[in-house]
């Protein structure tokens, strides 16, 4: 127990000096560190005390290099503004004086002038003292020839025994006879040095015309052949008991000659439209295969469709090559369809785009509007469009169309007179007739014979359609033969006879034809019906 009493008592002494110890060794260590403190503190204020004085240096320092920069830089701006003040000083000073040199030297001009007109007018006072003088010295000599005339007219007078009114008669008389003669020469001379000239210029105007503008002499014919694929299509053309080719001439009115030509058919109609539409339709015909008297008016229909529409390009076509615009949709369709028209075998559409060229190149030499002579020369023949429809010649039917769609009277003027039918009033009127005489006058151009047999196959289809009842008629065989189409509503079989009489008299009466002509009326009725 008093070993434990010991050991308690040694640990609790341990235990009390431990913490006595500690006690001591903290108190210690507090004033070392608060010591220690102090020291950092008092070097960190020496420290923080120098930057700022080091600051404050740099600061003073960066303040005087900026303050003197600055003074340089003012200095600096200020020579430059002395120098540009001094530059536009003395560019001021040179201005003020070139202007100074410049008035100086319009005064010492002004001054020359003044002195000049000064000269100018003593010259003028003198010349006019001069001619004043010489004025009265001129009266004085008139006076004097006054008198002395006066003196010679008495002494004539007196030789002559006519008193002053009768020899100055006598005197007028003489000389009214010199003038006239020579005045009748003069005019003569005048006359033919004018006509030569005309002359010379009317052959250069042409010859410039005629080589300016080349054209084609190709006469119009009145055939047309249509190639087939073999000698075998001739016979599916034909038909049976020939009933093809029968229906294609009545719906187009043209002459089919199958001839030993091998691989071709020969079509002949004087109506170029309707050679056209035969051989549009026949083409198709062949290339479709389909050969009967239905497919066949199929054909026929749609060619003349296409030949239509055929006018309308070609009408459009010449206002296109003639440069010639504005005309009513009506007129360019008419020009179309002169396309499909001749006159003594020239193409009247080809002729009248060249009349429009060539008075066109006549008016620029001439010195006139050539937009118009082109315009009149492309008209001029517009007519022959409808000379087949409406009675009258092609000049009077060619003006009352040109009235009706409110064309330039000058143009209808030209148009009246480029036949010659009647006076031209214009120089544009002249222009059109001479280059239609160029155009007609070509070599080739036109053929007399041609026209003459055209006319007589026309002739032929209008007195058989001239009857009533008569639908189409188609004058064919080179006008040994005339097809008559009846409508079978308005003439029997039995009239059928007695009209095919009067026309044949009507024909031996009204016209003159070598050999005989035969009149063939087809009369045929149909009842078409359909199926729903």
């Amino acid at each position: 127990m008093d070993l434990i009493a010991a050991i308690a008592l040694c640990l609790g002494a341990f235990v009390v000096g431990a913490g006595v110890s500690g006690f001591v060794m903290f108190r210690m260590g507090e004033k070392h560190r608060m010591k220690f403190a102090e020291t950092t503190i008092g070097s960190a204020e020496k420290e923080a005390l120098r930057l700022i004085n080091e600051a404050s240096d740099k600061a003073r320092s960066e303040k005087k290099t900026a303050l003197v920069e600055a003074k340089d830089e003012i200095f600096k701006l200020r020579e430059e503004a002395e120098k540009e003040i001094s530059r536009l000083k003395n560019e001021t000073d040179r201005e003020l004086k070139e202007r100074r040199s410049e008035v100086s030297r319009a005064e010492r001009r002004l001054q020359q002038k003044e002195e000049n007109l000064d000269k100018k007018n003593d010259k003028i006072e003198k010349l006019e003292e001069s001619l004043l003088s010489k004025s009265k010295k001129a009266d004085e000599n008139l006076a004097e020839a006054e008198r002395t005339k006066k003196t010679q007219m008495d002494m004539l007078q007196r030789i002559s025994g006519f008193s002053n009114e009768q020899a100055k008669a006598h005197l007028l008389e003489m000389l009214d006879s010199q003038l006239d003669r020579e005045k009748a020469v003069r005019i003569t001379a005048y006359e033919q040095r004018l006509k030569d000239e005309c002359d010379e210029k009317a052959r250069s105007y042409i010859s410039l015309a005629i080589a300016r503008l080349a054209s084609e002499t190709v006469s119009e014919m009145t055939v047309s052949v249509v190639p087939l694929p073999n000698d075998e299509m001739k016979g599916r053309i034909i038909g049976r008991e020939g009933r093809n080719i029968r229906t294609l001439e009545q719906l187009t009115g043209v002459d089919l000659i199958i001839d030993d030509t091998p691989e071709a058919i020969t079509l002949s109609s004087h109506d170029k439209v309707r050679r056209e539409i035969a051989r549009i339709s026949l083409e198709r015909l062949i290339q479709d295969g389909r050969i009967h008297p239905m497919r066949i008016e199929e054909m026929v229909d749609k060619a003349r469709r296409d030949v239509e529409l055929k006018i309308k390009q070609e009408g459009e076509r010449a206002i296109i090559d003639t440069n010639v615009n504005g005309l009513n949709h009506e007129l360019v369709r008419l020009l179309g369809r002169l396309y499909y028209r001749t006159s003594y075998s020239q193409n009247v559409l080809s002729h009248s785009i060249e009349v429009a060229h060539l008075s066109g190149i006549l008016a620029s030499e001439l010195g006139i509007d050539a937009v118009m002579a082109r315009r009149a020369g492309l008209l001029h023949d517009i007519g022959k469009a409808l000379t087949h429809e409406i009675e009258g010649s092609h000049v009077n039917i060619g003006m009352e169309v040109l009235k009706k769609y409110k064309e330039n009277a000058e143009i209808i003027h030209a148009v009246e007179a480029h036949h010659g039918d009647t006076d031209t009033k214009t120089v544009l009127a002249a222009v059109v007739q001479a280059a239609d005489a160029i155009s007609a006058a070509r070599p080739g151009a036109r053929s007399e014979n041609y026209e003459n047999y055209i006319k007589r196959l026309q002739k032929l289809e209008e007195i058989c359609s001239s009857y009533q009842g008569v639908e189409k008629s188609f004058a064919i065989q080179a006008g040994r033969e005339v097809r008559v189409m009846i409508k079978p509503e308005a003439v029997s079989d039995d009239k059928m006879v007695v009209l095919a009489r009067k026309i044949a008299e009507r024909i031996e009466k009204d016209t003159e034809y070598p050999g005989q002509i035969r009149i063939h009326l087809i009369r045929e009725s149909r009842a078409i019906d359909f199926a729903k």
